[in-house]
């Protein structure tokens, strides 16, 4: 879907989203100054048309005792395809997202972990792929994230 079938108000309105997404309509028509069933339709809308995908929580990890976050590049035997890349770590609980990238690395895990030990097995663990030639880790230090309120 081209971004040009969404105009401003739109926008606005997946960005009040964005930033709570438990708003209601009536609060989102006061600021984008419509009715709340012009707002209930637009965000009908936008759902058909696949913008929203969805509504989920914002946890606070750290709480939850996963406060360390890292980046692993991965890198594969050349005879590797995605799906392969994918798998070798979506079946982990602390895999958090994958993205498979063209180029060098062949992808990157964020990773959510209790402790350095906790990320030194879950690196270990990865290695033990016969697939994975190779790892880079990078450690996350503090993190911002646009639409994600700060615990």
């Amino acid at each position: 879907m081209a971004d040009q079938t969404l105009d401003a108000t739109d926008h606005e309105i997946l960005a009040l989203l964005r930033e709570d997404a438990r708003r209601t309509l009536s609060d989102i028509a006061t600021r984008v100054t419509l009715s709340t069933a012009a707002v209930k339709r637009r965000i009908d809308r936008l759902q058909e048309l696949g913008v929203i995908l969805g509504y989920t929580v914002q946890l606070d990890h750290a709480k939850l005792g996963w406060p360390v976050e890292a980046f692993i590049e991965l890198r594969f035997l050349g005879t590797s395809n995605v799906d392969e890349i994918v798998q070798t770590t979506t079946r982990m609980p602390e895999a958090q997202a994958v993205f498979t990238i063209a180029g060098d690395p062949d992808a990157l895990v964020w990773m959510r972990v209790r402790d350095m030990a906790h990320l030194q097995r879950t690196i270990d663990e990865i290695r033990r792929s016969h697939r994975v030639t190779s790892t880079k880790t990078l450690i996350a230090l503090d993190s911002w994230q646009r639409g994600v309120k700060s615990p």
